[in-house]
């Protein structure tokens, strides 16, 4: 991702339109003229100030004559005059900072207000600001995230493991994928590469090649107020959220061992016998391949009746069993079986992973949503939209399933598809970014 502008903005609904000068008193005072003083910067803004209906495609443009622009925010309120202004909006400087350009688009109906300092040769500060209206979206075409990846109620305190995708849903379908992914950041504070995927035209994804790195915050910025998602339809807000990744914890199942290890930020600490699904009907095999931990229940009633499987039918079950931890979403859980005499020595169960009880007391209080946990050797392989699965698609395929077609570098913040900047991804776009924000 290519880096962020130091000028913060805030945006709400918002629009483009004519430029307007406005010229405003110098911060610094002196009285009578000195010769040789340097002429007062002039700071125009566009769109012009008390324009209406501004277009949310168009960016904020800000220039400066006479000297260089030192800051702009912008801030983006809903007319009702609910909720905080949203100053979300970033920019960029040309190189010789006489030029500031907004690197998204406008929230839906807002009412915006750009604030500019510039500062001429002596120093002397000019600050001027303009307020304008975005127009509306239409109703019945406002894209807005339906859930994060915090929908199975994980909350922003919660720490992940080093598996944990960013999962976005929406409530509308999504044609124009590149558009939306281009305005979805994902950066960390540790090196990664990157890339989205889409799951239907609702479901976003976003996982990085290797698994992240332990102990560091993810940042997800949403800056989908006022993109066309569809033909006529817009994102309707920007928002933000973090992750802490945790410690690394990796647990490794062979189906033919019948044997279980957890390793822990690079050592292993468990052994565990254990028993996986039976092969006597292929839909009791235990899927080979990397899942994730996903939830987990002290207490946890298991059935087949959620296949159609009543009471009294051939192979009908019911158990009550105790530390259930969810690796899919078609039922595999690992969880305590103290029933089962079969532990490290063969596949009893109906598909999910048994383990004596205090080891599975043991993986419960462990586990964090995310940790990956690969099952080898079943014979039968993991779907990549079974819940989390979306590891076994290997990376290649990942990136190129992408709507982008590439990768992201999420220990660079910033703009890497915001629609008004002309940022390249290869090293000399990098360099040319750097200078005109004056990183």
């Amino acid at each position: 991702m290519t880096p962020r502008s130091p000028f913060p903005l805030a945006l709400k609904h918002g629009a483009i339109g004519a430029a307007a000068v406005l010229l405003a008193t110098a911060c610094s005072t002196g009285e009578g003229d000195l010769t040789g003083a340097a002429e007062k910067a002039v700071i125009s803004i566009s769109p012009e100030d008390g324009a209406e209906k501004v277009p949310f495609g168009e960016p904020i443009t800000v220039s400066a004559e006479n000297g260089e622009i030192t800051d702009v925010t912008v801030e983006q309120t809903d007319p009702s005059g609910e909720g905080e202004p949203d100053t979300s909006m970033t920019g960029a400087l040309n190189k010789d900072k006489s030029t500031w350009t907004s690197h998204w688009t406008l929230i839906p109906g807002s009412e915006v207000e750009v604030t500019a300092v510039a500062e001429n040769a002596d120093g002397e500060e000019t600050e001027a600001t303009g307020s304008f209206v975005a127009a509306e979206a239409p109703e019945g075409q406002r894209l807005e995230v339906k859930d994060d990846t915090f929908e199975r109620g994980l909350s922003t305190d919660t720490e992940v493991g080093v598996g944990m995708p960013v999962i976005i849903d929406f409530d509308m379908p999504v044609e124009n994928k590149a558009q939306v992914e281009a305005a979805m950041e994902v950066s960390s504070e540790k090196p990664a590469q990157g890339a989205w995927n889409w799951f239907g035209d609702k479901r976003a994804v976003f996982r990085t090649e290797e698994y992240w790195e332990p102990d560091q915050t993810v940042t997800v910025d949403l800056n989908l107020a006022g993109v066309e998602a569809s033909d006529g339809v817009y994102g309707m807000e920007n928002s933000s959220f973090k992750m802490k990744v945790g410690r690394s914890q990796i647990t490794e199942i062979d189906n033919d061992t019948h044997r279980m290890t957890v390793e822990r930020d690079g050592k292993q600490v468990k052994d565990f016998p254990v028993s996986l699904g039976q092969d006597t009907q292929h839909q009791f095999i235990t899927r080979s391949g990397v899942h994730l931990t996903m939830e987990k229940h002290t207490d946890y009633r298991m059935s087949n009746d959620t296949l159609g499987v009543k009471p009294g039918d051939p192979g009908y079950y019911e158990e009550f069993v105790e530390y259930a931890v969810r690796i899919s979403d078609s039922g595999e859980f690992l969880h305590a079986a103290s029933w089962n005499g079969m532990l490290g020595e063969a596949n009893t169960s109906h598909g999910c992973v048994n383990m004596a009880v205090a080891d599975a007391g043991w993986f419960y209080d462990e586990s964090l949503p995310g940790d990956p946990v690969d099952i080898k050797n079943s014979g039968r392989d993991m779907e990549v939209d079974n819940g989390w699965g979306f590891w076994v698609r290997p990376w290649d395929e990942w990136v190129e399933k992408s709507a982008l077609g590439k990768a992201d570098d999420t220990s660079k913040p910033g703009t890497a598809g915001s629609p008004h900047s002309t940022e390249k991804k290869d090293e000399e776009g990098e360099q040319e970014e750097k200078q005109e924000t004056g990183a």
